[in-house]
């Protein structure tokens, strides 16, 4: 049996490089999960004064993320914190109040940018948010994914020959962190 694993790429850009890293690591996963990819694409403001009534979006996504056995957030950084249209997702799965879609979910934490730094105000930006509204954090290996610009040809798929294994030992200990959770 593999488990259900929803990546979201926190970036609506077509060609974006969280988009990439998401689609070879479910290339990579093993057999015991099975990953799918989305971005927040479509996913309408979050707005309180709608909890009572929520949009079919929001519903939709929350259904998603319930019915998954974990997931993982691919982030790019922007100024500093994680994209607003992440931030908005987190925001609409995390409602009701006591109702998080993300509770009891094993949570992975990818960041990634073109430049020398990796993202890593990005990934530290979710975990600040993300303890009590989801399930267990995995600790390590982290993965601050620097210099990605030239990781992937036209295609999308992963050509830097150093990512790879950074990118098979994070998706193999992220397996082992979801079977420890749901074992």
């Amino acid at each position: 049996m593999a488990y259900n694993i929803v990546v979201i790429a926190g970036s609506l850009r077509k060609d974006s490089f969280s988009l990439k890293v998401a689609n070879a690591l479910a290339k990579l996963a093993p057999s015991s999960l099975k990953l799918e990819v989305m971005t927040p694409a479509g996913i309408s403001f979050f707005n309180q004064d709608l909890e009572g009534a929520p949009p079919a979006d929001w519903l939709a996504f929350r259904e998603k993320l319930q019915k998954s056995d974990g997931v993982i957030f691919v982030t790019p950084e922007y100024n500093r914190a994680i994209p607003g249209v992440l931030k908005n997702a987190i925001d609409v799965a995390s409602r009701p109040y006591g109702k998080s879609s993300f509770n009891g979910k094993p949570v992975g934490i990818i960041s990634n940018s073109p430049g020398p730094l990796g993202g890593v105000s990005a990934a530290k930006t979710l975990q600040n948010i993300l303890p009590g509204i989801s399930g267990p954090i995995m600790q390590q290996p982290e993965a601050y994914l620097n210099a990605v610009g030239d990781a992937f040809d036209a295609e999308g798929n992963l050509t830097k020959d150093s990512l790879k294994p950074v990118l098979q030992a994070y998706i193999d200990a992220f397996a082992a962190h979801v079977a420890k959770h749901h074992g």
